[in-house]
């Protein structure tokens, strides 16, 4: 499959499975599982057909790793990022020191007066590595990074997930634990 083409699938599935499920005629579980019969059907149906080959390929290697199978490999679903009500039964662990934030220059005087909030989203997204948190602030302009003292908000109470895919994720970031780098 070509990349260009499992870009266009990757993007289609997170915009069912994380936000719009009922537009193509799809219904999560509670935990945001489809059966994915019932989703190669759907995007049939709503012409953007997908083969199960496909799915398996995107789902194994996405550079975002933004979906996972369930042990039987018969429910999908998006491993975080939702913007529809699901829980996907994460438990709480201890972060690392240290974790990032990447986001547009426009955002930043923002950021600095409220922090970071989760918007219409779950979580606020945090990345391990500034690489990373680098590459989905450009997604939006010219990005900046910030240092998110993880370990400090710990301690305070905070309390913190990560996805299946690697992803951190706070109910918000205070600005007095964040550091622009």
């Amino acid at each position: 499959m070509s990349d260009s083409r499992l870009v266009k699938i990757s993007k289609y599935l997170s915009k069912y499975l994380r936000h719009t499920p009922d537009a193509i005629g799809i219904k999560l579980t509670p935990n945001g599982w489809v059966a994915v019969d019932e989703l190669l059907t759907a995007c049939a149906k709503n012409k953007f057909p997908i083969t199960r080959q496909e799915l398996e390929t995107v789902v194994e290697y996405n550079d975002k790793q933004r979906f996972s199978f369930d042990s039987t490999g018969t429910l999908i679903r998006a491993n975080q990022g939702h913007t529809v009500k699901v829980d996907l039964q994460l438990e709480a662990v201890v972060p690392p020191d240290e974790l990032y934030h990447g986001t547009a220059r426009k955002s930043v005087e923002s950021i600095l007066q409220t922090g970071l909030c989760k918007m219409s989203r779950h979580h606020v997204h945090l990345s391990k590595d500034i690489a990373t948190a680098k590459a989905v602030g450009a997604r939006y302009g010219k990005a900046v990074v910030f240092a998110v003292y993880a370990a400090a908000m710990h301690q305070a109470g905070y309390i913190f997930y990560c996805s299946a895919n690697g992803v951190w994720l706070v109910d918000h970031v205070p600005p007095e634990y964040l550091q622009k780098i």
